[in-house]
């Protein structure tokens, strides 16, 4: 929930920031763009400074839990640049897509099991709501990634150039 939260009112901002004449955030899908790639960057070095607060998240079954928190905060920042990136954009957004799908079963083990996380609402309530809204995260990198929307133009993915209909 902290991060779709995050992830709107950074996107907000971008519109407010259009608004105010700032170039390049015209559309929506370059301002989900900036606003999932500035969560990113400020929840992925959270994952790198802060790994002990993210090993509870993670499900007794895989091994490794500090490396994959660390690896996790990597995953966070590298498609974060990427989707700032015109090259990597339709890559990057594809790998977040798969990434966010990949990180579902963790999300699943704490609404079940309920958390006591630093800086985390107790409440259990809190892990089943944003159950829900992990599709959500992931249609965004999509669409941020302008892999999703724009109807009547086909993305030609070897040169990122959108070609009309």
């Amino acid at each position: 929930m902290l991060f779709i939260t995050l992830l709107i009112t950074l996107t907000l901002l971008a519109a407010l920031a259009d608004r105010l004449g700032a170039p390049g955030l015209a559309g929506w899908p370059e301002r989900m763009r900036l606003g999932m790639a500035v969560a990113l960057l400020l929840v992925g070095s959270d994952h790198l400074l802060t790994p002990q607060r993210y090993l509870p998240m993670l499900p007794d079954f895989l091994p490794y839990h500090l490396e994959l928190v660390l690896f996790s905060g990597l995953c966070e920042l590298a498609g974060a640049i990427g989707l700032l990136l015109p090259r990597w954009r339709r890559w990057a957004a594809m790998a977040l897509a798969l990434y966010f799908v990949c990180v579902f079963p963790a999300n699943i083990k704490n609404a079940l099991d309920g958390l006591n996380v630093e800086g985390l609402p107790a409440a259990t309530w809190y892990y089943w709501l944003r159950l829900p809204f992990q599709p959500l995260i992931v249609l965004w990198a999509l669409y941020a990634g302008e892999l999703l929307g724009r109807k009547g133009n086909v993305q030609d993915a070897g040169a990122g150039r959108t070609i009309a209909r």
